[in-house]
């Protein structure tokens, strides 16, 4: 770039960078969402359209950063994690949020008619971000935990207030009041007394949505990109991603799934290691025959 004796303005420029070797988590929510989605008139308590519209843009996010290994969505919010050692953008917070909000938000009005198709966006919809960094890959589970237990008690709330409204015709006032103070094993018990058994609900619903970049995964789970426009296919499909709805709180997930939280320089160590175990395999094998 040419000199000018205006370049001084860069002076005021606040360096942002991030401490290194930290998780880094992205968190997007929707932006005034529940006007949003009373204009557009999504379906109550859950509407998968906008569930599954939801996962198309976050795998837009995941495409733009290398090392975003994990990503959780629930309702109109998204968390990506970055593994603690990556350089992506220099680890700018104001770079990878606003590229985060803007890929998102730019997917999510991109593919609308795909999954509203008989549904006009009245106006744009808005998301904010924030950025938050954690020391060890515990406290990263325990994040993911946080979540995820927050998706269960905000479905059980709406599922049971929206069909005492819809099965039990109470007003807003009267449903919000019937489950003051209740518990958990209240609302399953009134869901019941509706005919309805809350584990039947889909699991999408009940465990948010879980999107991860892993070997380790069957094909099944592969999410895909339907399009034949071959630039947009280029762009979005660098490396393959994965659906999940299903715990993440247990050690089950994780034990079947060792590649995720490990750093960018833990996760080599492991590949060489692997590449010599085979070596030494195939050596074994020819030296047999």
């Amino acid at each position: 770039m040419a000199k000018s004796k205006y370049e001084y303005v860069r002076e005021y420029e606040q360096v942002d960078d991030m401490l290194k070797d930290c998780w880094i988590v992205i968190r997007l929510d929707g932006s005034n969402f529940h006007r949003f989605s009373d204009k557009h008139e999504f379906k109550k308590p859950n509407d998968r359209r906008a569930l599954d519209l939801a996962n198309r843009a976050a795998l837009g996010v995941m495409q733009i950063f290398p090392d975003c290994v994990f990503a959780y969505g629930q309702s109109d919010e998204y968390s990506f994690i970055l593994r603690p050692d990556t350089k992506v953008h220099s680890r700018r917070r104001s770079k990878l949020v606003s590229l985060a909000v803007s890929k998102y938000t730019s997917v999510y009005q991109f593919y609308w008619t795909d999954f509203f198709p008989n549904t006009k966006l009245l106006y744009p919809p808005t998301f904010d971000g924030r950025c938050i960094l954690y020391p060890t890959k515990e406290i990263v589970r325990d994040y993911i935990s946080w979540r995820q237990v927050d998706c269960h008690i905000n479905n059980l709330y709406n599922t049971t207030f929206h069909k005492l409204m819809q099965i039990e015709k109470l007003s807003p006032t009267e449903a919000e009041k019937k489950l003051s103070k209740t518990l958990s094993k209240d609302k399953h018990e009134i869901l019941h007394q509706m005919g309805l058994n809350y584990n039947n609900e889909e699991e999408i619903f009940k465990k948010g949505s879980i999107l991860i970049a892993s070997e380790e995964e069957s094909p099944e789970n592969l999410m895909t990109w339907d399009t034949e426009n071959s630039e947009e296919k280029k762009h979005l499909m660098k490396r393959p991603i994965c659906l999940l709805h299903c715990d993440a709180i247990g050690d089950k997930f994780w034990n079947e799934r060792k590649l995720i939280l490990l750093s960018l320089k833990e996760l080599k160590r492991k590949k060489k290691e692997a590449f010599k175990a085979n070596d030494v395999k195939r050596l074994k094998i020819t030296n047999d025959e």
